[in-house]
């Protein structure tokens, strides 16, 4: 079938508060294709206006159109097409490889006579520096300003060249430090849903790549979105499109009311395990039915960030109403708010009731959902809190007579972190958090000595309303004090234990815990201490740091004691939804989003006054640690180099399943006796001032070094858990690291072996680099 197709018949004009604004109409090419555009899913819908919008610049054909125009639930093409997502959005982990590899080009055309500043981002991007923090100090009230200067103490090579990014390029931002978490920052202030063209009158679809796997958060506001690679992202930056396969597209039927007490948290927990049954990886997610009214605008985002663990591209809930609320709420200028009311109302994207169809519908009953964590290493691994510590006995081969709850031992939580913007964008749960703290302070209960407190908003505005509503004052007398604005525990940057527990845990070879209201818990990513990670609400997260333990049954056993010695059991700490409600709505306004994003991109003091070099290329320190400019250029040639085949080669890693990108490219600490720590050493670098593998990404030395660098990685090829091998040639046992470097120096080929799931996880460039 050929498209009946005529340029004339597709652009069509809207007249807004802004003034008159051009749009390529889908609805009148879907008419004239006779297509039923109300059973095409709302994500595919936003992919047919981008091919469309494509066409008309030369970068798709009619082929490629129709490819997307003509889906059907039966049917997907197996064709690529182009996609040119409207915004990059970067964090600054994956963010400086991308800045070091654009200086870097930069230095390459200028070493070919021609002018460096060719070398700019076309596509508009905002990097977010979010992931730098650690939480060095905690339960004091000078925690944040504390951790930020140690920050800036750790990161300033790093800092330096993303100021100089940002004077450098154009169509590029950086929200500075201390600021908040990019997808929350993303959702709050620098999404707009319907874009308008800076080039001309049309206005079109908001749509992004993002160097983070969590992306796909900002699905919850109709932007279509998801995390690619550093390389994909480069690419995208420089204009180039991103080519992806015609989606299959789960449709998620929410319905039922839910249950009191249940949190977008349990919700997406339970969603999480659903859908991995179901399987959806590679395929798009779309959530419809009547269960939409009963999810709030930040309920949904909580759904939607978490789509890499339920396997999908993306988590997608259509504009509706709820986002139309949501955007006033944040203070989104009228004009933007008028936009996207009128523009998805007249071109098919406002979501009315009217399902579509899909390659799948996945029934979910909302009331089934009960109070749940996830792990204690995999989040699709969900557990009701009455099976937590049973579940802990048989990961752990422990039983209940051998852990005692009083003292730190096996179970103890060492670490209870309200982090990540999973959640910390959610005020339901941020305030029921609050409330929780509020409740066990007025009858005298504390966190156990030996237990790790942090909160860590994904946004001032957290803090904001947390303050408005009094509730600070008792999360931070119970050592639930800011300790940043950032990614912190979620990401690795949990920081040290105290060494008087550190040196417990290993010397008694105690398997300890944390909970965190994360959605990552890996082997290893946590801390490396920590062997038992659970993800859960910020308010399970409160009452696991009062009782100290995950050995224990929260639905039975008493959480502590009041002052008065009587036993105290969950329902007496756990806050009704309609207080949560009323102090919400006492609490929060849109006042505190446009104070706080007024100033997003300007940054604290220490930002203000860093010095960085000057000029089109980047100055490179030789000395530096942190950056270096990387040899990929060297030599540059335009004609590409022949494929060498691979023959006589030998195996370097086996693996089983379920190996993700923390496996392969850690992010988190640096041992002292690794290769890269190592290297670290000798190039008189302190111990101390190792920090973090991501924060380590512009230097390609010592992420060569780190790759298989996980301490839980288990390669069959040894008995022993961690980044070894055998030389075969020899047969001696040695690190990855230097085993690689040896075949290197022979010339031998190397083959990495692995079960399913290799390479999932977050979107980390170095896992395929390294």
């Amino acid at each position: 079938m050929s498209l009946n197709f005529n340029n004339k018949n597709y652009q069509n004009e809207l007249n807004l508060l802004e003034g008159k604004k051009k749009y390529y109409d889908i609805k009148s090419l879907a008419n004239a294709n006779k297509v039923d555009l109300n059973k095409i899913p709302f994500s595919i819908r936003i992919l047919i206006e981008n091919v469309l919008r494509s066409y008309d610049k030369n970068i798709s054909n009619e082929t490629q159109l129709e490819q997307v125009l003509m889906w059907n639930k039966d049917t997907v093409p197996d064709k690529e097409f182009p996609y040119m997502p409207g915004r990059v959005v970067l964090q600054d982990f994956t963010g400086v490889p991308v800045v070091v590899d654009l200086a870097a080009m930069r230095d390459a055309v200028s070493d070919l006579d021609i002018e460096p500043s060719i070398i700019n981002p076309i596509v508009r991007s905002d990097l977010v520096i979010d992931h730098s923090v650690q939480v060095d100090s905690f339960a004091q009230n000078d925690s944040l300003n504390m951790n930020i200067s140690r920050e800036f103490e750790r990161n300033q090579e790093r800092y330096k060249l993303l100021k100089w990014a940002q004077n450098a390029f154009s169509n590029f931002l950086v929200v500075p430090p201390g600021t908040g978490i990019v997808h929350q920052v993303n959702l709050e202030n620098l999404a707009e849903v319907i874009l308008a063209s800076n080039d001309d009158d049309n206005i079109y679809p908001d749509t992004c790549v993002g160097t983070d796997s969590h992306t796909t958060m900002i699905n919850a506001v109709g932007v279509l979105g998801w995390g690619v690679g550093g390389i994909e992202a480069e690419a995208v930056m420089l204009g180039q499109p991103y080519y992806m396969q015609v989606p299959e597209v789960v449709g998620v039927k929410l319905f039922g009311d839910i249950n009191e007490g249940t949190t977008a948290t349990d919700i997406v927990l339970a969603i999480v395990e659903k859908l991995r049954e179901v399987g959806v990886v590679e395929k798009f997610v779309e959530f419809f039915g009547p269960g939409l009214s009963q999810l709030s605008l930040t309920d949904r985002a909580t759904i939607s960030n978490m789509a890499p663990e339920y396997g999908a591209t993306c988590g997608f809930f259509p504009v509706d109403d709820r986002t139309i609320d949501y955007l006033k709420m944040t203070g989104r200028d009228e004009k933007i708010i008028d936009r996207v009311v009128n523009y998805t109302q007249s071109n098919g994207l406002f979501y009315d009731g009217v399902d579509p169809e899909f390659s799948l519908v996945v029934d979910f009953d909302l009331s089934t959902v009960e109070s749940s964590l996830a792990g204690p290493k995999r989040p699709q691994d969900r557990l009701l809190l009455s099976d937590v510590k049973e579940n802990f006995y048989q990961n752990f081969d422990l039983s209940e007579n051998q852990i005692n709850n009083d003292k730190l031992d096996n179970a103890s939580v060492v670490i209870a972190a309200i982090t990540s913007c999973t959640n910390t964008s959610n005020p339901n749960v941020m305030v029921g958090a609050g409330l929780i703290a509020r409740n066990a302070f007025e009858k005298g209960m504390f966190p156990k000595e030996w237990v790790k407190t942090s909160l860590a908003p994904g946004s001032k505005v957290v803090s904001k309303y947390l303050e408005a509503s009094g509730l600070n004052k008792y999360l931070d007398q119970i050592g639930f004090q800011t300790v940043g604005y950032g990614c912190t525990t979620c990401i690795g940057n949990s920081g040290p234990l105290p060494s008087e527990i550190a040196q417990k845990v290993d010397e008694d070879e105690l398997s300890v815990s944390a909970v965190l209201s994360g959605n990552r818990n890996f082997e290893g990513r946590v801390h490396p201490q920590v062997k038992a990670n659970y993800l859960a609400s910020p308010m399970l997260v409160v009452l696991y740091a009062l009782a100290g333990t995950v050995n224990i049954d929260f639905s039975n056993d008493p959480i502590g004691n009041d002052k008065e010695g009587k036993a105290v059991y969950l329902e007496d700490l756990w806050p009704s939804s309609k207080e949560i409600e009323d102090t919400i709505n006492n609490s929060l306004t849109s006042e505190m989003f446009i104070d706080e994003y007024e100033s997003v991109f300007q940054g604290p003091e220490e930002w203000v006054k860093l010095s960085s070099s000057k000029g089109n290329k980047f100055n490179w320190e030789k000395q530096s640690t942190y950056i270096q400019k990387p040899p990929y250029f060297d030599d540059f040639n335009l004609q590409p180099s022949k494929k060498n085949e691979v023959n006589q080669a030998r195996c370097l890693v086996k693996l089983s399943n379920s190996v993700t990108t923390d496996h392969i490219s850690p992010a988190g600490s640096i041992p002292q006796s690794a290769p890269s720590g190592q290297m670290l050493i000798s190039s008189d670098v302190p111990r101390f001032e190792f920090n973090s593998y991501g924060s380590r990404r512009g230097n390609h030395n010592v992420m060569v070094r780190g790759t298989f660098g996980n301490i839980r990685l288990r390669n069959q090829i040894v008995e022993e858990e961690g980044d070894w091998t055998v030389y075969f040639p020899t047969g001696e046992k040695m690190r990855i690291f230097e085993a690689s470097e040896k075949y290197l120096q022979s010339e031998t080929p190397l083959i990495v072996l692995a079960g399913k799931e290799y390479g999932t996880g977050s979107s980390r460039d170095w896992a395929a680099k390294g």
